[in-house]
């Protein structure tokens, strides 16, 4: 019982950071400038994960891993950029193409899907062990606030009201926590649930996070990719020497 109590409180840790991200919209007067790297650091991360763990630990334990891994990443590509084709990271500087009220509420729909695998994903790495579960929370919070971010400016661009907004950055806290609900209580499950969350995260990370860092100049926030990359390594390197 004290081991599941101890996934749910890493779970409300991620979730709470979904909501803070909403924050930052709603409350005019917070600096944004910050962000730009929080999605840098958390592409090198996640990516790092996604690569180096996730994806060798998930084909070490099923024979049909790869499969799944691909699904993960055509599942959120399909309700992130095929339902919402203008669909991106970060704040909505173009109302105009997101004033339907659909638009808004299908970008919400599918970064609820997004965020549902994130807590999968959480709970998965924990079951499995715990520094593993560590490395893939820490990939997960790094990209929190962006996605509370953007699911409140996208709400906004539409139309919305501001507390609208913050209610759907709530909802992706919630849906996380229905995602570590979920794996927790279907265990058994963990073998299936690593290798299709290894594909969300890889498609967050390569799909969804780098682009946003291509179109940023100069060389700052390029470079905070790479410092993501060695910040997986050195926690990678605690971890195993508390072992």
């Amino acid at each position: 019982m004290k081991f599941y109590s101890f996934i749910f409180v890493y779970g409300l840790v991620a979730a709470a950071a979904n909501v803070f991200g909403g924050l930052i919209i709603v409350q005019r007067d917070w600096r944004r400038d910050y962000l730009k790297y929080f999605v840098a650091l958390g592409a090198g991360y996640m990516l790092a994960v996604a690569t180096l763990e996730m994806i060798p630990e998930s084909m070490s334990r099923l024979r049909m891993a790869p499969v799944l891994i691909l699904a993960g990443y055509l599942l959120v590509h399909f309700f992130e950029h095929t339902l919402t084709p203008h669909f991106h990271f970060g704040e909505e500087t173009h109302p105009h193409e997101v004033r339907s009220h659909t638009v808004g509420y299908s970008s919400l729909l599918g970064l609820i899907i997004h965020t549902f695998f994130d807590g999968v994903s959480i709970a998965s790495g924990f079951l499995i062990s715990h520094p593993l579960g560590l490395l893939i929370f820490i990939a997960v919070l790094l990209h929190k606030l962006p996605e509370g971010f953007t699911v409140a400016s996208v709400m906004m661009a539409a139309g919305r009201s501001r507390r609208m907004a913050l209610w759907a950055a709530v909802s992706l806290g919630v849906s996380t926590m229905l995602g570590i609900l979920s794996m927790s209580l279907n265990k058994s499950l963990v073998h299936f649930g690593l290798p299709l969350t290894a594909g969300v995260a890889l498609y967050v990370a390569a799909s969804d996070l780098m682009p946003e860092v291509n179109k940023e100049p100069g060389f700052k926030v390029a470079a905070v990719v790479f410092a993501g990359v060695v910040f997986f390594s050195l926690t990678k390197l605690l971890l195993q020497g508390s072992i």
